[in-house]
């Protein structure tokens, strides 16, 4: 299957990192002149320096699910390096983290960022006085989904599961953009036969919801695990990768 590159500019990781002024931009903890190490320490040779980068990649750059000014410029970084070879590399997992290599994780953050700017979101933050399009990240991830589609798209027929997975899941709140919307029939046979079969309760049950609100049939699948019974199983991973949680108050960008 070959999407189409809905009007998508390539992605140069290189480029994004040299003319975004870091400087001028934010993330959780003030100005973000320190985000292209964290960008380029995601590809280090050294283990231990590549986890520490994806762990402040989620609580720096996207804090708690929040979009700061310096998501969207970052999120281009890391979109554009998903077929470097050496983020096939492995990362250090916490206990209940999702497998798959640094690859996988990547497109577990943009799948995170995505969500932060879906329609369920926008419906959010509206519904407590915030209209998305005065918030500047927001407006600013919105505006790059088709080139994050067209990079993460890439995967979706990806040799391993893990990275497999995690496209597909990835795709399915960058598609609620208008220029996007005519993918979800093709994306929806991935839906059944990947995420809503996967060992994973995470991706059951984002697979059913998702093709619910796409209005396709979700007859005879169901979320085979109760949700939180993994609190307590080791081999059970958290459901960062998977995508962000459900909006509340506490997550809200203001």
């Amino acid at each position: 299957m070959t999407f189409a590159q809905a009007a998508a500019e390539p992605l140069n990781s290189a480029e994004a990192l040299a003319r975004t002024a870091w400087s001028a931009l934010d993330h959780a903890y003030g100005a973000a002149q320190d985000v292209p190490r964290i960008l380029l320490d995601l590809t280090d040779p050294d283990l231990r320096v590549r986890s520490k980068a994806l762990s402040r990649l989620h609580h720096v750059v996207h804090h708690q699910n929040t979009l700061y000014t310096a998501t969207a410029p970052a999120a281009v970084f890391v979109a554009g390096i998903l077929g470097d070879a050496r983020t096939l590399e492995a990362v250090e997992k916490e206990r209940h983290a999702f497998p798959g290599p640094m690859r996988a994780e990547l497109l577990g953050w943009l799948d995170s960022v995505a969500n932060a700017a879906d329609d369920e979101a926008a419906a959010t933050m509206r519904l407590f006085g915030f209209p998305p399009e005065e918030h500047p990240p927001f407006v600013a991830i919105c505006r790059i989904r088709p080139q994050l589609f067209q990079a993460v798209s890439a995967f979706l027929h990806d040799r391993d599961p893990d990275v497999r997975a995690a496209a597909i899941s990835a795709c399915i709140p960058l598609v609620d953009d208008p220029r996007l919307i005519h993918h979800r029939d093709t994306l929806a046979p991935m839906l059944r036969g990947c995420l809503a079969t996967s060992a994973l309760w995470q991706y059951q049950e984002r697979a059913i919801e998702a093709l619910e609100g796409w209005g396709q049939d979700t007859t005879g699948l169901e979320v085979r695990q109760e949700r939180y019974a993994f609190c307590d199983a080791a081999h059970q991973p958290q459901t960062r990768a998977a995508g962000a949680q459900a909006w509340d108050a506490a997550d809200l960008p203001f």
